[in-house]
């Protein structure tokens, strides 16, 4: 595998971007790549042509180093800037402008609160004036002539500016550039095809050249970009397909570059050319990459065989502490902790300088999962392959500072993640009840899945479980107790039974007692035991960690933090006692460090799912508690509350998108309810398992037989066409009836049915059906289009609903009230609606008394696609997707296949006092875009503006 690219230049030239790296004096030169504007395809170049790099815009990017294990620098991404592809003069605009944002911040120093505390600036890069890079251990490219005919800036120390190749990595983004920076998307063909003016096109492109700006050019991309800038070559960014709307892109497009650009300058991102900070101490290399999180973004190079340019970035947590060991023997003959480095320069010079045995390092890292990815309220609980949400693995090393080979490196790991069930929680509470999904058996098998990667991972499995007894935690703590206990009556995971202790830490806390956790840590103590710890001596695991401890609140921060932080404490102190060193961090105030950098770790793992610092901070770092932090806390509620409600949104699809779990769709969809759903199960089995439920329960004469069964979507209210909202519905079709069946799909239960004999049907209608206008794909007719079933009541038709002793309601000619004035509108828009024009129209009196007790089943087809990409739970079969259209025409001609075949057959003959088509399927707009927009409010138009405003 070749060597990863250190430093490198990024260069705007005429046909593609290049990447042209900087190689070591001693190493032959590693070839250039070029990423092309046009197809955004790569290829490698044997050299970079001097024509094309004399005069071109070039860029450098740099990092901070964090942390230092066994000689190799962990770096933070502090900043990143994003190039389009669309053209070169585009490119070089987000150079240039990124270059002298770079120089004009060499003076500024970054704002340290914007960080985690522990993330400390060290071996910054710099920028010179003409954007190259110095270093004394690197050569020059040879193909690379500086632009404006600058000469080679003086060489630096190479432990003064370490370069980093996000630009390399992060131009990996690149599919999501390709789509979204591409002009190729806003041809007037496409724009046709989108249903929208050619004329627009011709406008808007002369609207945006006599302003002097461009859709393209990313201004605020590049903004606040300061001498540690990594730059990123937006080439791999995933990208949207042309039926995608323009209001869509031109609307969302700049917040897709704002999150993208918040998500990378968060100072959760960490990387290390030499070490692989995403593998454990002991670990063997995962056949899935669960820590590797820009995996995605970067496979096109992976799969181009660029591994030169291709390296991981992890999320999640990486702080270090150095601390001296006082030798003078005191009267116990113990030896104190007399002396903490906690600036990272201080650590490193440390390590340089480290020879006595006083010396010892701590390292903490802290990978989240990318496996069932995001934020608070938006993922929570477990999805069918069992990766639960907010899974974090915490590994706590212990070493000498000088990583000596022959002296023993110690490493502690724990486990994190969401209560293993399906469930959701509202986020318009600051208390939401958690709601469980799915039956039992849907959410043992995955549980069983969860804790059979849990057991290949790590073994032995302790499970803390610091939710409520009482209260609105209860019950989902109940679930999870009871599905452990199956597990184990099973015989466990291979044998392996995971032990379950259940902590309610707000009960045994109660006034602010946090010490009180220490019940917990001597309940767990003989397990921990027994795990023990990893050991390493000469490069080979002398001793390896049996079982792991698996600690979970409801959000799996606040309460869990306090939890991990005293196990690692006491994992320390037993470590450091193998070490010949008495301490006890409790009570030691020297040690005040290791719940700061404990305390830092909470606060990363809390930003990076809730948005906001983690609560009971105060706790983890002084081990103290009063007013002023549970005050600190009630604002960080508050502030949870808000990003839940507002940004969270739109940040999960973006998060989901970058890591492919969905395509561009998403954003489609975002765009038309404000809301991002959740891929957790897939729904193609979630329905059929449906379809074949319902079938079991609602169809009672064994005689029938089913032919069919779909999935559709029904207003809520029973005989409408428009009423909302409209719910998923079941429509089942046997020789003899057809069943509309009401799902509770959180339950996986029938709620209620309705039967139609087929010889009660009269016709059915199927066409346009548009139900809202305030989006483009709403208003799409090819997209929005359903079917009615019309019929009359007769004695075998019948209602049943499913509560605890079923009631059925059979129609009859006299169930509806002609004195009832909903009742006669609602007959009154039935007839309306199966008027046929050709037809004479009835006497008023006339078609109140045939149409009184007319009845109808309205169903919407559900979109065709979804955003969900086809990995893991949603992978589906590789056939031709069916459109909306041909699956309404197919339900169509199903029915009436089964009509005219069925018992007696259908009632297709046509009076003429009632003024319905003779054909028994009927095409014909169901709700016309017209009519849409002549019922859509401005009232609800302005809603839906003001929502925009706030989400989008």
């Amino acid at each position: 595998m070749p060597a990863i690219i250190r430093k490198l230049v990024i260069v705007a030239a005429v046909d593609g971007l290049i990447l042209q790296p900087y190689s070591q004096r001693d190493q032959r030169a590693n070839p250039s790549l070029q990423i092309r504007y046009t197809t955004h395809g790569s290829a490698t170049l044997t050299s970079a042509p001097n024509h094309e790099l004399a005069n071109s815009a070039t860029l450098e990017a740099h990092g901070i180093q964090v942390a230092q294990i066994r000689g190799s620098p962990v770096y933070v991404i502090t900043s990143v800037a994003l190039i389009p592809l669309s053209s070169k003069s585009n490119a070089e605009k987000a150079i240039e402008q990124t270059k002298k944002e770079a120089q004009s911040g060499k003076n500024d120093q970054p704002a340290e609160n914007a960080s985690i505390d522990s993330h400390s600036s060290a071996d910054e890069g710099s920028y010179h004036s003409d954007g190259q890079l110095t270093d004394d251990n690197l050569e020059e490219p040879k193909a690379l002539t500086p632009p404006n005919g600058n000469t080679r800036p003086k060489p630096r120390e190479e432990t003064d500016s370490v370069a980093q190749d996000v630009m390399g990595r992060k131009g990996q983004y690149g599919r999501f550039a390709e789509r979204w920076f591409s002009r190729k998307g806003w041809t007037t063909e496409r724009r046709r095809a989108q249903g929208m003016s050619a004329d627009d096109t011709v406008k808007s492109e002369a609207t945006r050249k006599e302003q002097g700006s461009d859709l393209y050019q990313l201004e605020d991309s590049t903004e606040g970009v300061g001498k540690d800038t990594p730059k990123i070559p937006a080439q791999q960014l995933p990208q949207p397909s042309a039926s995608q709307g323009h209001d869509v892109m031109s609307t969302l497009l700049p917040k897709l570059h704002k999150t993208t650009k918040m998500l990378f300058t968060s100072r959760s991102f960490f990387y290390s050319y030499d070490y692989d900070i995403t593998r454990r101490f002991g670990a063997q290399p995962a056949k899935t990459p669960n820590f590797f999180w820009n995996h995605h973004l970067v496979l096109p190079l992976i799969e181009n065989g660029d591994h030169s340019y291709v390296l991981p970035l992890m999320q999640g947590f990486v702080g270090q502490r150095s601390f001296d060991v006082d030798l003078a023997s005191s009267r116990d003959h113990s030896k104190k902790i007399s002396e903490a480095q906690e600036d990272i320069k201080d650590i490193i010079e440390t390590q340089k300088r480290a020879k006595a045995a006083s010396n010892f390092l701590l390292t903490l890292i802290s990978r989240r999962s990318v496996k069932r990815p995001g934020l608070r309220y938006l993922r929570r609980g477990i999805d069918e392959e069992g990766h639960a949400a907010n899974s974090v693995e915490t590994e706590q090393i212990l070493s000498r500072a000088s990583w000596t080979s022959s002296d023993n490196i110690y490493s502690f790991t724990q486990f994190r993640g969401s209560i293993p069930l399906f469930f959701s929680q509202t986020p318009y509470a600051f208390k939401p009840v958690p709601a469980l999904q799915h039956g039992f058996e849907t959410n043992h098998a995955a549980f069983k899945r969860h804790f059979s990667k849990l057991v290949g991972r790590y073994g032995d499995i302790q499970i803390a479980l610091l939710v409520d007894r009482h209260g609105g935690e209860a019950e989902i703590g109940q679930r999870y107790e009871e599905h452990t206990k199956r597990l184990v009556a099973e015989g466990g995971i291979n044998g392996v039974k995971p032990d379950f202790e259940w902590f309610d830490f707000h009960a045994e806390c109660r006034g602010m007692r946090f010490e009180n956790v220490s019940v917990l840590i001597d309940t767990l103590a003989e397990t921990l035991d027994q795990y023990g710890t990893t050991v390493e001596v000469n490069g080979e695991v002398q001793k390896r960690q049996k079982g792991i401890l698996r600690t979970n609140c409801m959000d799996c921060l606040d309460r869990t933090n306090v939890v991990q932080s005293a196990c690692a404490s006491r994992a320390l102190e037993k470590q450091l006692k193998e070490e010949g060193v008495e301490v006890n961090l409790q009570t030691d105030t020297a040690t005040q460090w290791f719940n700061t950098l404990w305390a830092d770790n909470g606060d990363a793992i809390s930003k990076q799912y809730s948005s906001t610092a983690a609560l009971k901070g105060d706790y983890t770092r002084t081990r103290k508690r009063d007013y002023r932090g549970a005050l600190n806390d009630f604002g960080l509620t508050l502030s949870r509350y808000y990003n839940n409600i507002v940004n969270d949104y739109f940040s999960q699809a973006a998060i989901d998108y970058l890591l492919g779990n969905v395509t561009e769709q998403v954003f489609e969809e975002f765009e038309a309810d404000m809301m991002s759903n959740d891929p957790a199960i897939s729904m193609r089995k979630v329905r059929a398992n449906a379809i074949e439920t319902s079938s079991k329960i609602v169809i009672a004469e064994q005689r029938e037989d089913l032919i069919g069964g779909w999935t559709l979507l029904s207003p809520k209210e029973p005989n409408t066409v428009r009423s909302f909202p409209f719910e998923e519905v079941i429509l089942l079709l046997t020789d003899a009836a057809l069943y509309a069946v009401r799902f509770d799909w959180n339950l996986e239960k029938v709620s209620s049915f309705e039967r139609v004999d087929l010889r009660s049907v009269t016709g059915i209608m199927h066409g346009t059906y548009i139900t809202s206008t305030l989006t483009a794909t709403q208003t799409d007719e090819s997209k929005n289009v359903g079917l009615i079933i019309k019929y009359r009541p007769g004695k075998e038709d019948i209602s049943r609903v499913n509560t605890r002793s079923l009631s059925t309601a059979v129609h009859n000619d006299n169930n509806t009230s002609s004195g009832d004035p909903d009742s006669t509108r609602t007959t009154a828009a039935i007839a309306k609606l199966f008027v046929s024009p050709t037809n004479a129209s009835p006497s008023p009196s006339s078609s109140n008394k045939n149409n009184q007790n007319l009845k109808l089943l309205a169903f919407k087809a559900l979109p065709a696609k979804t955003s969900f990409a086809n990995v893991g739970a949603q992978q589906e079969p590789d056939t031709a997707t069916v459109s909306e259209k041909e699956a309404v025409s197919a339900i169509c001609e199903e029915i009436k296949r089964a009509a005219y075949g069925g018992v007696g057959g259908a009632n297709t003959s046509s009076s003429s006092d009632t003024g319905f088509a003779m054909d028994f399927v009927e095409e014909k707009d169901i709700i016309s875009l017209k009519e849409a927009r002549k019922s859509t409010g401005y009232l609800e138009q302005w809603g839906h503006e003001l929502k925009k405003l706030v989400w989008a």
